[in-house]
């Protein structure tokens, strides 16, 4: 058994695989860290290998403990790889970006992938027919737009995302949930247009935590995969095993 932690910008996700299959998921603040991996210990005594994979800091208690249990693997930009990466500098590049490109490479390893992830920030990668990962595009996310709205005005107030009825706002509230939403799908749907454009028979994966606002507003035909990122994350322990 393989446990997967992602310590996102807001949340820690968890995760427990067995010969591939995803027995269970949760999340919790980075706070409940400790207390979290030692649940799942308990639950699952037959977890051998750990992937940690971290956005932002990590402290080395964390990772001196979860050792104690199993042997773990810290996903760094010496971790080994599947793919072929072209990304200019590769030392800079998001662990979860390249987990995603991971999953892309094993789900589509003869096809174009264009993976967008809907989270704190949304990401664009793409993994090419030769599994080339040639880097993307990354632009603020749902919940930083609006709060951008709100801490650089004096009077636009702090809302919570909602998908407008008209695309026409009459208010100022709606104006900005316009302004968003909208905003976001023709973001989406332009760029997916422009890598259609360019690749093949392009296979588009819509994942992470807001992907849900936008997945059946899109005219283009995406896959929603809210797995992907850990399903990456388990490719890549794997990898690294031997």
């Amino acid at each position: 058994m393989n446990l997967i932690v992602d310590i996102g910008n807001t949340l820690v996700k968890y995760a427990v695989f067995e010969r591939g299959k995803l027995i269970v998921d949760q999340s919790s603040e980075s706070g409940l860290f400790l207390s979290k991996v030692k649940q799942f210990f308990e639950v699952y005594p037959k977890i051998s290998y750990a992937i940690i994979s971290s956005v932002g800091n990590l402290e080395h208690k964390e990772h001196k403990i979860l050792s104690l249990f199993c042997k773990v693997h810290v996903l760094s930009a010496t971790s080994k790889i599947p793919f072929k990466n072209h990304y200019a500098t590769p030392q800079t590049l998001g662990m979860d970006r390249v987990a995603l490109a991971t999953a892309a490479f094993y789900n589509n390893p003869k096809g174009n992938t264009l993976i967008i992830d809907m989270g704190t920030c949304i990401t664009y990668d793409i993994v090419n027919s030769d599994g080339e990962y040639l880097g993307g595009a990354i632009s603020p996310g749902l919940r930083m737009r609006y709060l951008a709205m709100h801490n650089q005005t004096a009077k636009l107030p702090h809302l919570g995302p909602e998908f407008p009825v008209n695309f026409i706002g009459n208010t100022t509230e709606k104006s900005m949930h316009n302004g968003v939403m909208q905003g976001i799908c023709h973001e989406l749907d332009g760029t997916i247009d422009q890598y259609k454009n360019r690749f093949k028979h392009l296979t588009v994966i819509l994942t992470g935590g807001d992907s849900h606002f936008f997945a059946k507003r899109l005219k283009n035909s995406i896959f929603a995969n809210s797995k992907f990122l850990l399903e990456g994350l388990n490719y890549l322990l794997e990898y690294n095993k031997h």
